[in-house]
């Protein structure tokens, strides 16, 4: 009786670890490639489908491309959808939108190497080139091991490795072959962990998507001055495809932003967009 107590409350506090992330979103980062005729949005009060823009990209129709794109990303968002548009963008010689769709895309799937190489692609042909902020090796290994898939993809994993804790858990409690309990202590442990682990990086890249504090400037150059006003004394000049921080967006015409190595100032809110 005290197993059956102890067991169906480890049970139920575990449930409530696994809880939060069940509201994950539904993100879809597969069949980047342009040209993949897979209906996206083909829906009963639509006309437009996936198919027409990919055709339109493959005739050398980019402006129709855009526009269909465009139109389907009003029905939802989708990773293939903004990488295609960032490819319609680059191939329309619009670097910083293409580096805009890129870096949606890359939000929504964030493990794709072909969204990361497009994007380092489009990133070579700007006029600011960025020198990375060395970061300690443990906190770089750990953003990258979060970023290998999205927030939907460690939520489907969390909930495997409960569903597997339950099944440790079953096997320490009520089974007495002292092989069996060991490899249910062992496998509880790991699945534990495993599900801490997993919903923790669904809820880092959750956060990413839903408090959005990048942008990108659209500007074939803007000047950043000390405050929010065209008198204020300029600083330094940014370029196309630059991306940046936004730390105020309050204002309607004027945005505060910050750079990789602490510098900061205001620049016109038409002059950027948020990724």
């Amino acid at each position: 009786m005290k197993k059956i107590i102890l067991f169906v409350s480890v049970v139920l506090w575990a449930t409530v670890a696994a809880y939060p992330q069940n509201d994950s979103l539904n993100l879809s980062g597969d069949s980047l490639s342009v040209g993949h005729h897979t209906e996206f949005a083909n829906r009963s009060d639509s006309v437009v489908t996936k198919a027409e823009a990919d055709s339109a990209y493959t005739k050398g129709d980019y402006a129709s491309a855009i526009s269909l794109y465009e139109t389907l990303l009003q029905e939802g968002e989708a990773a293939e959808l903004y990488y295609n548009l960032g490819n319609s963008y680059y191939k329309s010689d619009n670097i910083g939108r293409a580096i805009l769709n890129y870096e949606r895309a890359l939000l929504l799937a964030p493990g794709n190497a072909d969204i990361r190489a497009n994007l380092e692609i489009a990133r070579a042909r700007t006029v600011d080139k960025v020198i990375p902020v060395p970061e300690i090796f443990f906190v770089a290994w750990t953003k990258s091991l979060i970023n290998l898939l999205s927030a939907d993809h460690w939520s489907k994993i969390g909930i495997v490795a409960f569903l597997l804790l339950l099944g440790s858990l079953s096997l320490y409690f009520f089974t007495k072959q002292t092989a069996l309990r060991k490899a249910g202590f062992i496998g509880g442990i790991l699945f534990f962990c495993l599900v801490v682990a997993a919903n923790i990086f669904a809820y880092r890249q959750k956060s990413v998507l839903t408090h959005r504090t990048h942008a990108i400037v659209l500007t074939p150059s803007v000047t950043v001055t000390s405050t929010p006003s065209e008198s204020g004394t300029s600083l330094f000049i940014l370029h196309e495809g630059r991306k940046i921080t936004v730390k105020d967006n309050t204002m309607r015409e004027w945005v505060e932003i910050s750079l990789e190595d602490g510098k900061v100032g205001w620049v016109p809110a038409a002059s950027i967009e948020i990724i």
